[in-house]
């Protein structure tokens, strides 16, 4: 998506540390499952001026998850602009209850 939209300069953060870590080609990839996702990025990593890979420790990371669990349900809309998502972050956890109740008739 980032190709199509000409970015230049990428910044991707993780939770775990060996996939970053390999990503940066810091720890070598031995998980044949792995190695062609490690060729992968590679190749993909040519399209933009700069990569920066972050690694974030999974209890900092509610945000990502959160982030992820919204992209998981948007439809990539190809070569058309996606409005940026305002997020606001507060002190404490929201919560959300739903009671379903069957109307008095």
């Amino acid at each position: 998506m980032e190709i199509d939209q000409d970015v230049e300069e990428l910044l991707i953060m993780g939770d775990s540390d060996l996939i970053i870590r390999q990503a940066q080609g810091e720890w070598e990839t031995w998980d044949v499952k792995l190695i062609s996702y490690r060729q992968h990025v590679e190749d993909l990593s040519k399209w933009f001026k700069s990569v920066e890979f972050k690694y974030i420790p999974r209890f900092h990371n509610e945000l990502a998850d959160a982030l992820a669990t919204l992209a998981s349900m948007l439809p990539y809309p190809g070569k058309f602009q996606i409005d940026p998502l305002e997020i606001q972050i507060r002190e404490r956890h929201g919560y959300c209850n739903i009671v379903e109740v069957e109307p008095d008739v």
